[in-house]
């Protein structure tokens, strides 16, 4: 199983907006250009909505029947370990093996010395291309396995685990590291490539962590000029890391908490065709916040149930921000108090949780609060899917006009 050159992750929350996004990636192969969706869902957002990776898997391939999509498509077991990987073995073919919480950990001297020995090689050499210009040392490659030992070894583990179960040709591995506390340097990434490839992982896209903030569903906090650099040497790590360690030529990056990343899709656009590169882009809470936007501008029923969820979110905010605290910035003086909110019409709602910064009422805190509250919609049960059965039309086009206008159009068209 190969994963093609450019591919979409796709979060639907609730499984109700698949055809809508596959009308995103229809628009996108009109214009010549193929991308393949991914729809992930977590095990953390099976847990906080009450669903399982069998759901997921029926409103795929609803989706997939309902929009006549004849081009592949993948289910993401997303940021599985081996205590989670087992649910989704039935229903996927895609798993984000995710090791970042043993980054850092001690690694046995077994591990450490298997690992050790298949970045050997490296030793004495210089690579320029990842800032390397003085021979690599030992002492180098030793304080690298003082990290990540310990994360390659597991990542190697849960890999294992799944092609015994699916068998090795029967599913696309990614691994995860975008959840660490340190970013990872291109030399970083060449290393750890090198050092999986030596467990047999096979992998065919890696998620690192890059410099910056990616808060989810805002736009990179950063210096855009530094990322541009990295991600350029990146690219570069990865092609030098398949031709020396043998791994699938088809190895691609992919951008975790990728969505609403506008002044980076236009530099990663850049490169992707300079170096003749893939991407897996993932924009996971995009399409729930599209509903809210579509709720919204539906006005009556939805527009309340939209503004119960913020309600109910604000005196929650403790308890549903948690889960995501490395991954959203929520300045709470900026966050309205409901009263304020409940007097709003549906265009001031959309407009102030759209992401468009030429609207003055954009407010990024409102923004990533209700990113992180889905949880409430799906406590609702009913109610909440009765008001998308209501407003489908509305909010079909705000997630199809969301990803292709503001996502794949400056990101994978370049225009």
């Amino acid at each position: 199983m190969t994963l093609e050159r450019f591919s979409l992750g796709l979060g639907d929350r609730f499984g109700k907006q698949g055809v809508a996004q596959l009308a995103a990636l229809q628009q996108a192969a009109s214009k010549g250009v193929a991308i393949t969706p991914v729809w992930n869902k977590s095990n953390r957002e099976h847990n906080l909505i009450g669903t399982g990776p069998a759901d997921t898997q029926f409103a795929a391939q609803k989706a997939v029947q309902t929009a006549g999509w004849t081009r592949p498509y993948h289910l993401d077991a997303d940021h599985i370990g081996l205590k989670t990987v087992d649910r989704f073995l039935p229903h996927c073919d895609f798993y984000t093996i995710d090791v970042a919480d043993f980054i850092g950990q001690p690694a046995t001297p077994e591990d450490t010395n298997a690992v050790r020995t298949s970045l050997q090689s490296i030793v004495g050499r210089k690579i320029p291309e990842l800032g390397k210009t003085d021979a690599i040392r030992q002492n180098e490659i030793d304080t690298f396995l003082s990290v990540y030992a310990s994360a390659i070894r597991e990542a190697g583990r849960i890999y294992l685990h799944i092609a015994k179960a699916k068998g090795e040709e029967n599913f696309i591995a990614e691994v995860s590291t975008d959840e660490a506390e340190t970013p990872q340097s291109p030399f970083d990434l060449y290393l750890i490539l090198g050092a999986l490839a030596g467990e047999g992982v096979r992998l065919q896209t890696i998620a690192p962590k890059f410099s910056g903030r990616f808060n989810k569903g805002v736009d990179y906090v950063g210096n855009v000029n530094q990322f541009t650099l990295e991600f350029a040497q990146d690219l570069t790590a990865i092609r030098m890391a398949v031709a020396e360690f043998g791994l699938p030529s088809n190895l691609k990056i992919s951008v975790h908490s990728g969505s609403d990343k506008f002044s980076l899709y236009r530099p990663i656009h850049t490169l992707l065709a300079k170096h003749h590169a893939g991407l897996h882009l993932k924009t996971a809470g995009t399409t729930w916040l599209e509903e809210l936007i579509g709720l919204s501008l539906a006005g009556g029923n939805g527009l309340s149930v939209a503004r119960e969820i913020y309600s109910q979110a604000l005196a929650r905010i403790d308890e549903l921000s948690q889960p995501y605290a490395t991954v959203i910035d929520i300045d709470r003086s900026k966050l309205p108090q409901p009263a304020e909110v409940n007097q709003w019409d549906g265009q001031t709602f959309a407009d102030t949780l759209a992401h468009d910064s030429s609207q003055s009422r954009f407010n990024p805190s409102f923004r990533q609060l209700l990113h992180v509250s889905f949880k409430v919609a799906a406590e609702m049960g009913d109610r909440y899917q009765n008001a998308l059965d209501q407003a489908q039309a509305k909010i079909s086009a705000c997630v199809t006009t969301n990803l292709f206008q503001r996502h794949i159009h400056p990101l994978f068209l370049g225009q």
